[in-house]
């Protein structure tokens, strides 16, 4: 997987749902590992706020972001968006406090950014692998997440009265996100309406900007488009909420009667698990345990973080490489043969791990699909991304790699190593 932005800039106007107010929201294409990033043009400076657990603020009937006196209201339909569609790299700029709400669903933002195409950056996308059971529980309600080779969300929805019961399970795609759950809609009861306005809330909601549930009828502007479609606005609704995780989950989840505070409860319960599983980087020091390489060979300064599969390292190009003498004088470039022996001891530090294997050495036994896209030069910093794709019998792996100076992808190849 790996990561993806805009093609082009979107304008979307429209009524903000809880403030009522006329807002536009433009959604900009952004650099690689960048993330999403919101913008208040509105207000002095104009202010940045990156969504995240250290800034969710007002969580009921929404979610909204607050930090350092900046507010946003009710962003999970936007992130559940680009989420779905895999957009991970945003900058969206608001003229108000909350984005448009539109029809209460997230297919008119779906739409829009299949109009506008979405490019692939070529750069790795983290990804939370879960590999331990993780449960909140609160009172009634509850979510629990296994292991999964995918994304797929269990929900059961009910009201606080027990009534209008729905249950869905789906396996999360783009393609079933889009089809399945964007156009589903957020929906309130006829006798909540007082006290939501009372706290201020939902100045802005029409028939026309969700469903209104009055006993057993439906009131909206348009029938129901899915038979379940509430527990289905449950489900995409998650989908938002856990994108302030900030890297996509590999999990089976599983909820009963979710909304938006035992949602941030989850994810926040989701990253202190991902944290744990990244917190993994090794020093050159410990580098030097692994590999038998030194001077002037060793070509990997730093372990910034090990996943299962997958490893990011550091070298820094300095002028005083010692091949940089005749490589060329006058204008130094690091060999290409020489970033491929980088991406190869990166991944031999991964493989060595993953087998336990001290006091073993890893071996080149071929290269294949190699590719030199830009130079590089004194001065640089050359991320390694490398993944291990298979290993056979804990001796034979093979792998993939690339490198990068800052967002540009200067090499890449594939690999495959023997352990003796």
């Amino acid at each position: 997987m790996t990561q993806r932005t805009l093609q082009h800039s979107i304008t979307i106007e429209g009524k903000a749902l809880h403030t009522g107010q006329q807002v536009t929201l433009v959604l900009h294409p952004a650099p690689v590992d960048h993330g999403i990033v919101f913008c208040r043009k509105d207000l002095e400076g104009r202010p940045t706020l990156k969504p995240g657990l250290d800034a969710t603020g007002d969580l009921v009937r929404n979610t909204s972001l607050c930090k350092d006196g900046i507010q946003i209201h009710t962003v999970e339909h936007i992130l559940s968006a680009l989420n779905g569609c895999g957009v991970r790299n945003a900058f969206l700029e608001l003229d108000g406090p909350e984005p448009p709400v539109l029809d209460g669903s997230a297919k008119g933002f779906v739409e829009r950014i299949l109009a506008t195409g979405i490019q692939d950056q070529g750069v790795p996308q983290p990804i939370f692998v879960l590999k331990e059971a993780l449960s909140v529980i609160e009172g009634d309600r509850s979510i629990i997440a296994l292991p999964y080779d995918g994304l797929k969300i269990t929900c059961t929805s009910l009201d606080d009265r027990g009534r209008h019961t729905q249950h869905f399970s789906i396996d999360i795609d783009q393609n079933t996100y889009i089809r399945e759950i964007a156009p589903a809609r957020t929906f309130a009861l006829y006798e909540d309406v007082e006290s939501l306005l009372s706290m201020g809330k939902i100045k802005g909601a029409s028939l026309d900007s969700g469903i209104l549930l009055k006993d057993n009828d439906i009131l909206s502007s348009e029938p129901l488009r899915f038979e379940n479609e509430f527990v289905r606005h449950k489900i995409l609704d998650i989908l938002g909420d856990i994108a302030l995780l900030g890297v996509p989950i590999k999990a089976h989840i599983i909820a009963i009667k979710p909304g938006h505070a035992i949602n941030a409860t989850f994810t926040n319960k989701l990253r202190k698990a991902y944290t744990e599983s990244i917190s993994d980087s090794l020093n050159i020091t410990e580098i030097l345990k692994y590999l038998p390489h030194r001077y002037p060979f060793m070509l990997v300064d730093r372990v910034l973080s090990i996943q299962e599969n997958s490893l990011v390292a550091l070298k820094c190009v300095s002028f005083n490489e010692p091949y940089f003498q005749g490589h060329f004088p006058g204008k130094p470039v690091m060999p290409g043969v020489l970033q491929i022996e980088a991406m190869a001891q990166a991944a031999g530090i991964l493989m060595l791990r993953q087998v336990s294997a001290a006091g073993k050495l890893t071996f080149f036994m071929s290269c294949d699909k190699v590719k030199f896209r830009r130079v590089v030069e004194p001065g640089d910093q050359l991320h390694i991304h490398v993944q291990l794709h298979r290993l056979r019998q804990n001796r034979v792996a093979i792998a993939s790699g690339q490198c990068f100076v800052q967002d540009h992808l200067v090499s890449s190849a594939e690999m495959m190593f023997t352990l003796q």
